[in-house]
C-alpha cells in the first residue's frame, strides 16, 4: 500500500469517504507524522468535513493526526465553495494578484453597463435602472467566470458575429465590448483578477513549482470529475508526482466498448464528464484501477446497475431488453423493494411528505437520513416543516440574507424612507423586532401601537415624518405620541432628507442607512449596533456592508428613490449558513455538497424537470452555434453533471424520490430521470416502484394539519338578557337590525367597533361627512332664503372645513373637485325651489318613545335636512354620496330610515319643529360626477309610509324583548347588507355553505 500512486476509481453506491480514510491509513498510516504530510484536495468544504469524520471513524478512537485537507477552488457552473485551494502554501503566490471582491466587481460591471447603454440607446434618457443594471452586472460576472474557466480569449469574441446574424447577435457582441475592450484594463488599473483566472494561475504556478521540485509527500485528489480545465491540469500534475493519486468517484468502468463511446459522446450522460476528464488525462477507463478496499465494499450493487442501465444514452435505449436480462429478476426485485416514488400533490404536500421521512429516520437508533435537492424553496419548507418536532435541520445552501431578521430589517427602513413614511411601510418597520428607538422593546411596540390608531389609520398623511407629526399635532389628547415621533423622527430626517435629492452617491446612502438603522434598533439597554450586528446574520450583514463600502465609489450616484432596488440587487445570492445548531443524524443538501456523502435514507426532492435538471438554456449573451464556435461547453453539460451526482446518491442506501404533480397552479413535467426509471421497472416487471407497499405517508402528511376531530360550525344565536339589550337606538341602525341582528348585537351589547383600514382610499363616508357639514353650514346660517352669493359662501365653508384634512393629501385632490361641483348644483337646485320653501332646517335631531313588553323603547333621528313648504307641509330630504335605496326597500323594506323620520315627525319629535304632515320623501344624490347632483323622490303617501315603518318597529322591538329571541346573522340573506364589519366575527363564511356531515 506504500505504492499507492495512478489513477483510482470508486464504484457507485460504496461509501467513497469511508474507503477513502481506510485506503489512505493503511498506504500511509503506520507513521502518524507521515500521515499528517498527505495532502487531500476535495471538491467542496462539506466533504472536507465528511472525509475528516471519516478517518476518526477508522481511527477506532485511536490518536490520529489528520491530513491536511483542501477544498478545491472549483468555479464551475455548479461551484457553491468560496475556499483558495492553495492559501496553505503561500511561498512564490506573491506575482499572483488578488481576486476582485464579487461586490466590487458587480458594482463595476453595473457603471459600464450604464454607461454603454447611454451611449448606446441615447433616447433611453439615463439609461436603464441601477437595480436592473445590477443583475445584469451579475449575469455578466458568470459569463465571465464561464469564459475565464475554460481558459478562453475574449478577443475571440470580436470575430464571432458574422454580419448575416440577426441584428439581435450584433448588438449583443456590441455590448460584449465590455468585457473584450474594457474590462481587461480595468482588472490591470485595479490590480485584481476575477477568481477563475486567478484560480488558472494559482494551478499553473502550484505544478511549475511541483515540476522543478516534485513533493515527496503524498498528494491526492478525490471526488472531483474535472469539470474545470484548470482542475484537469492539476490532476495530470498530480498523476505525474511520485506519490501523486487521483480518485474517481463513481466510474462505470466495465461498460462494453460500444455503450461507453455512446455515454462519451451524450453531454447529459452521468459519465460523460469523467469520460472527458480521462481523455483530458491521456487515460483510458481500464487504466483505472479500483481503490483498494472497494472490491468488496459495493453494498448496492444492483442499485447502481438498476440506474445505470436507467440513464443509457438515448442512442442506446433499445438495448433496455438485453441490460434487464442480464440483471437477475431477483436483483431487481431487492433494488425495487427500496426505491419508493412520491408524486405529491403540491409543493407543500412534498415539503411535508419529506420532513415525515426524515423524522421517522430518527426512531431508528443511529440512523442517518438526508434530503437532497437543488429546490432551495423546497429545502427552506422540509427545514420549516421539521421544526413541529423541534428538528433544527439547516440547509446547507443557507438562508438568503435578505431574509435574515436584520436583513429584512434594513429592507423595511429603506422601503419606508422611499415611500415617504406611507403608514403600511412605517408600520411595518416600526413593528419589526428589531426596532426598539432607545425604549424597552415592549414599551415601544405599545408606542408604535398607539400611533397606528391615532394617525395611522384611516386615509394617508402627507408624505415624509413631518406630514405624520402634522397631523398629531391636529388631534387632541395625543401630546405624548407626537413627543415621542417626533424624537424618532429627528434621528430619522437625515437619511430622509436623502430621498429628496435627485442623486446621491451610493457610499453616503448606505452610511445614513445604517446611522438610522441603529439609531432605530437602540433599547434602553442595548445600542443598535450591538442588536443589529450579532450572529452569524448579523456578522454577514456587516461583512456585506463593509464590502459594499469598500468598493461604493465604484458605482456613480444613484438615485435614492431606486435605492431599495439597488438593496435588493446587491443582497441577491449573499447567504448566511449558521455555524451551529444542526441535527448530527439530518442533514439537507444540494447535489454537489451531497457527493461523497453517505446516508442510511436519502430523499431526492423536486424532481420535475427544469429543478432537476435545470433547464439547458444557453443564457443570454451566446447563441449554442456562437458558444460552440467560442469554445464554450453546451449548456448540456450541465445536465450530465447534475445526472451523475443524481445517480450516484441514487446508488447509496435507502432511496426515495419525491415530486410535485403542481406548481403555482400548473401541471409540472416528471424529471427525465424519473420517466427512464420508471420506464426500465415497468419493463422488468417491478411496478412497486411507483406504487409503494410502505405506510401512508401522503395520509400522514394531510392528517399533520388536520384536527382529531371538527365539530360542525352553526349560525351564531347569541341570546344576551333583556337588561343588555339596547333600548334606544337611531333610525339608520334599525335598517342594520332588520338586515342583520347579530351585527346590532355585536356593536351595541358587545361594544365593538371596526378600526379603519391602514392607508385607506377616501371612501364615500369621508366625502358625506364633509358634503353635509358644508351644506349644514350654509343652511343654518341662512335658514329662510340663501342669499345671492350662496355658491361661494358654500365653497368658503367647505375651504374652512377641509383644512384639517388638507394633511392627507388624498383626501383633499381626490374629494375638493367634487365638492366645488356638487356646490353649485345644490345651489341651482335651491335657486329653483325658493318659491315653494318657507323654511330649513338641517342636522336636526328627534325622538319618538313608545312602550314595549321590556319597558319604553326610544327612536332616535338626526335627520340631514327637512324643509317647511308654504303651503304648511314638510318635505324630508337625505344626501346621498353612494347607492339610493329602491322604493320597496324604503316602503316595505329595511330602508326605512325616511319614514321613521316622518313618523317623528308627526308626532312632534323634532327639536323646534312643529308636529305636522309629511308631503314628500327625497333623496338627493351628491356625487360630484357626471352630473354632480340627482333628485330622487320617493313615490308614495308619506304618511301610509310612516305608519306602517312605526308598526313594523314595535313588532321587531317586541320580537326581541323575549329572552329566547336569537340576534341571527343575516336571518334573510336576500336582505343581507351589502357590507357588514362584523362577518368575521359571526364566521358566515363558515357555517353558511352548509355542514359535510349533514349533506346540506
Amino acid at each position: 500500500m506504500a505504492r499507492l500512486r495512478g489513477l483510482y476509481f470508486v464504484p457507485p453506491g460504496s461509501p467513497f469517504a469511508q474507503l477513502l480514510a481506510k485506503g489512505v491509513i493503511e498506504a500511509w498510516g503506520a507513521d502518524p507524522l507521515r500521515l499528517s504530510k498527505v495532502t487531500i484536495f476535495l471538491p467542496t468544504r462539506r466533504a472536507c468535513r465528511s472525509l475528516r469524520d471519516a478517518f476518526l471513524d477508522a481511527s477506532q478512537g485511536g490518536a490520529l493526526i489528520l491530513p491536511r485537507l483542501v477544498p478545491l477552488r472549483d468555479f464551475g457552473e455548479e461551484a457553491l465553495e468560496e475556499a483558495d485551494a492553495f492559501s496553505i502554501d503561500a511561498d512564490g503566490l506573491a506575482n499572483v494578484p488578488p481576486a476582485m471582491p464579487a461586490l466590487e466587481r458587480q458594482l463595476i460591471l453595473a457603471r459600464l453597463i450604464r454607461e454603454w447603454e447611454r451611449a448606446h440607446r441615447p433616447a433611453a434618457g439615463e439609461g436603464m435602472a441601477h437595480e436592473h443594471a445590477l443583475r445584469l452586472a451579475k449575469e455578466l460576472a458568470r459569463f465571465i467566470d464561464q469564459v475565464e474557466t475554460e481558459g478562453l480569449d475574449f478577443a475571440g469574441l470580436r470575430e464571432l458575429v458574422p454580419e448575416d446574424y440577426a441584428r439581435h447577435w450584433q448588438e449583443t457582441l456590441s455590448f460584449l465590448r465590455i468585457v473584450t475592450d474594457w474590462w481587461p484594463a480595468i482588472e490591470a488599473e485595479r490590480g485584481a483578477l476575477g477568481p477563475a483566472k486567478r484560480y488558472a494561475l494559482l494551478v499553473e504556478q502550484r505544478i511549475e513549482r511541483w515540476r522543478a521540485a516534485p513533493p515527496e509527500e503524498p498528494i491526492v485528489i478525490a471526488g472531483s470529475t474535472g469539470s474545470v480545465p484548470a482542475t484537469r491540469a492539476l490532476m495530470r500534475a498530480v498523476l505525474a508526482l511520485p506519490r501523486g493519486a487521483v480518485v474517481l468517484p463513481g466510474l462505470e468502468r466495465d461498460a462494453d466498448e460500444a455503450l461507453w463511446a455512446a455515454m462519451a459522446d451524450d453531454p447529459t450522460h452521468p459519465q460523460f464528464g469523467l469520460a472527458t476528464l480521462l481523455a483530458a488525462l491521456g487515460e483510458t477507463r481500464r487504466q483505472v484501477r479500483l481503490w483498494p478496499g472497494s472490491e468488496t465494499a459495493v453494498p448496492q450493487a444492483a442499485m447502481s446497475s438498476f440506474v445505470s442501465a436507467a440513464m443509457v444514452p438515448a442512442s442506446a435505449t433499445a438495448r433496455w431488453q438485453e441490460i434487464a436480462v442480464q440483471v437477475s429478476d431477483s436483483a431487481i426485485a431487492e433494488t425495487m423493494r427500496k426505491v419508493w416514488c412520491f408524486d405529491c400533490a403540491d409543493p407543500g404536500d412534498e415539503g411535508r411528505v419529506a420532513a415525515l421521512l426524515l423524522r421517522e429516520a430518527l426512531e431508528e437508533p443511529g440512523r442517518t437520513a438526508a434530503l437532497v435537492t437543488p429546490d432551495r424553496t423546497l429545502a427552506r419548507r422540509v427545514a420549516g416543516e421539521l421544526k413541529r418536532w423541534n428538528l433544527p435541520v439547516d440547509d446547507s445552501a443557507g438562508v438568503p440574507l435578505a431574509k435574515t431578521v436584520p436583513g429584512n430589517f434594513l429592507r423595511l427602513l429603506a422601503q419606508a424612507a422611499m415611500s415617504a413614511w406611507a403608514p403600511l411601510e412605517l408600520l411595518a418597520l416600526l413593528k419589526h423586532p428589531l426596532a426598539s428607538g432607545g425604549l424597552a422593546p415592549g414599551r415601544f411596540r405599545a408606542m408604535a401601537r398607539r400611533l397606528e390608531l391615532a394617525a395611522l389609520r384611516g386615509v394617508r398623511p402627507r408624505p415624509g415624518l413631518d406630514g405624520v407629526i402634522r397631523l398629531l399635532e391636529s388631534l387632541e389628547g395625543e401630546e405624548e405620541i407626537r413627543r415621542w415621533f417626533a424624537a424618532l423622527a429627528s434621528g430619522l430626517s437625515p437619511f430622509e432628507k436623502l430621498f429628496q435629492e435627485k442623486t446621491v452617491s451610493l457610499d453616503t446612502l448606505i452610511r445614513q442607512h445604517l446611522e438610522a438603522a441603529e439609531m432605530l434598533a437602540a433599547s434602553d439597554d442595548q445600542s443598535g449596533a450591538e442588536r443589529i450586528w450579532r450572529e452569524e446574520a448579523g456578522e454577514h450583514l456587516a461583512q456585506f456592508f463593509s464590502e459594499v463600502l469598500s468598493s461604493g465609489g465604484a458605482m456613480p450616484s444613484v438615485v435614492p428613490l431606486a435605492y431599495p432596488g439597488v438593496l435588493e440587487a446587491l443582497l441577491d445570492g449573499q447567504e448566511v449558513r449558521p455555524r451551529f445548531g444542526s441535527h448530527p443524524r439530518l442533514a439537507i443538501l444540494g447535489p454537489l455538497e451531497a457527493r461523497l456523502q453517505r446516508y442510511d435514507r436519502i430523499i431526492l426532492g423536486g424532481l420535475n424537470e427544469g429543478i432537476w435538471p435545470a433547464g439547458d438554456d444557453p443564457g443570454p449573451w451566446l447563441s449554442r452555434p456562437m458558444r460552440e464556435t467560442f469554445g464554450l461547453p453546451s449548456p448540456e453539460r450541465r445536465i450530465g453533471l447534475a445526472a451523475h451526482d443524481f445517480s450516484q446518491a441514487f446508488s447509496a442506501g435507502e432511496v426515495i424520490l419525491t415530486r410535485a404533480q403542481r406548481s403555482e397552479g400548473s401541471p409540472t413535467v416528471p424529471s427525465r430521470w424519473l420517466r427512464r426509471l420508471d420506464a426500465l421497472a415497468e419493463l422488468v416487471g417491478a411496478r412497486a416502484f411507483s406504487e409503494p407497499d410502505r405506510p401512508p405517508y401522503r395520509s400522514w402528511s394531510e392528517a399533520l394539519d388536520r384536527p382529531d376531530s371538527v365539530r360542525p360550525i352553526k349560525a351564531p344565536e347569541p341570546r344576551p338578557p333583556v337588561a343588555a339589550r339596547p333600548r334606544s337606538l337611531s333610525v339608520t341602525q334599525i335598517e342594520t337590525w332588520m338586515r342583520d341582528p347579530y351585527a346590532l348585537y355585536a356593536r351595541h351589547v358587545l361594544r365593538l367597533r371596526a378600526l379603519d383600514p391602514i392607508d385607506a382610499d377616501p371612501g364615500l363616508a369621508e366625502r358625506g361627512s364633509l358634503i353635509h357639514a358644508a351644506l349644514e353650514g350654509l343652511i343654518r346660517a341662512h335658514p329662510r332664503q340663501r342669499p345671492a352669493d350662496a355658491e361661494s359662501r358654500l365653497i368658503a365653508i367647505g375651504r374652512e372645513l377641509f383644512a384639517p384634512v388638507a394633511e392627507r393629501p388624498a383626501l383633499w385632490s381626490f374629494w375638493w373637485p367634487r365638492f366645488l361641483r356638487v356646490a353649485a348644483w345644490v345651489v341651482g337646485i335651491d335657486r329653483e325651489e325658493k318659491n315653494f320653501l318657507d323654511r330649513s332646517w338641517v342636522e336636526v335631531g328627534g325622538r319618538l318613545t313608545f312602550d314595549a313588553p321590556a319597558g319604553s323603547f326610544q327612536l332616535s333621528a338626526k335627520a340631514d335636512r327637512i324643509d317647511r313648504l308654504r303651503n304648511g307641509g314638510y318635505r324630508i330630504l337625505d344626501y346621498k354620496t353612494g347607492r339610493i335605496p329602491s322604493k320597496a326597500e324604503v316602503l316595505t323594506g329595511p330602508a326605512c330610515q325616511l319614514p321613521l323620520e316622518a313618523a317623528i315627525l308627526a308626532g312632534g319629535g323634532f327639536e323646534e319643529i312643529d308636529a305636522g304632515e309629511v308631503e314628500q320623501i327625497v333623496f338627493w344624490k351628491l356625487s360630484g360626477g357626471e352630473p354632480p347632483g340627482e333628485e330622487k323622490p320617493v313615490v308614495g303617501d308619506p304618511g301610509v309610509s310612516a305608519k306602517l315603518a312605526l308598526d313594523r318597529l314595535r313588532e321587531l322591538v317586541a320580537t326581541f324583548d323575549d329572552e329566547t329571541a336569537p340576534y341571527l346573522a343575516e336571518p334573510q340573506r336576500h336582505l343581507a347588507p351589502r357590507y357588514s364589519d362584523y362577518r368575521h366575527l359571526s364566521r358566515i363564511r363558515e357555517w353558511s355553505v352548509g355542514s359535510v356531515e349533514d349533506g346540506t
